[in-house]
């Protein structure tokens, strides 16, 4: 059974109508929803809000039933844990202590928080569960998915599935380091093939 989703969180920042999102999050949701795309790779200056732009692309899918499950890879033990509570103040209940392959999560969550380096101890078990639900995963700094070959595969076994694929990122990364799944490349003007971002904030083309 699918949990229902808390209505806290659509009735206060459902993201056509919330004066809570800032005009770089709202343009990036609506290239968003009018494109609907599978994979998504959001580029945005630290501390400009990419948390906060992925949790109401979430509450958005949530509420459509397009998708019934939130994975977020986070690169570490802490940060997974913030976005859970981020999650939590949004009323999308995540699991941020659960590990690949102990099972199913309480009925009382949506969703779970992993890192990189735990999807890559048991990618298999990651994508059995991904399979089983309409899932989005969110990649948090997903440049780090390159930090190791492991990781990047890892990445690419386990949620190759997902319905819907958002990739953060607080710099544009060149791809001459492991090659990292889901994400475009284009040449820069150096001829160096860089990430090919679907929406960019706060850097100059």
């Amino acid at each position: 059974m699918t949990p229902a989703l808390p209505p806290a969180w659509p009735e206060r920042a459902a993201w056509g109508t919330a004066p809570s999102l800032r005009a770089w999050q709202q343009a990036a949701m609506e290239k968003y929803f009018s494109e609907q795309p599978r994979d998504f790779l959001a580029v945005a200056t630290p501390g400009a809000g990419k948390t906060t732009f992925a949790l109401s692309v979430a509450a958005e899918l949530l509420g459509r039933r397009l998708i019934d499950r939130v994975t977020v890879v986070a690169p570490t033990e802490h940060l997974k844990t913030q976005w859970a509570q981020a999650a939590e103040r949004a009323g999308i209940p995540i699991d941020p202590t659960y590990a690949a392959g102990k099972g199913r999560t309480s009925q009382d969550y949506v969703g779970i928080a992993v890192t990189y380096a735990g999807v890559a101890v048991n990618p298999l078990a990651m994508r059995i569960r991904t399979e089983r639900f309409k899932t989005l995963v969110i990649l948090d700094e997903v440049h780090h998915a390159g930090d190791a070959l492991s990781w990047g595969e890892g990445v690419r076994e386990a949620f190759e599935p997902a319905a819907r694929r958002l990739a953060l990122t607080g710099t544009p990364f060149r791809s001459d380091v492991n090659p990292i799944p889901f994400v475009s490349y284009a040449p820069g003007p150096d001829g160096i093939p860089r990430s090919a971002a679907d929406f960019t904030y706060g850097y100059s083309h």
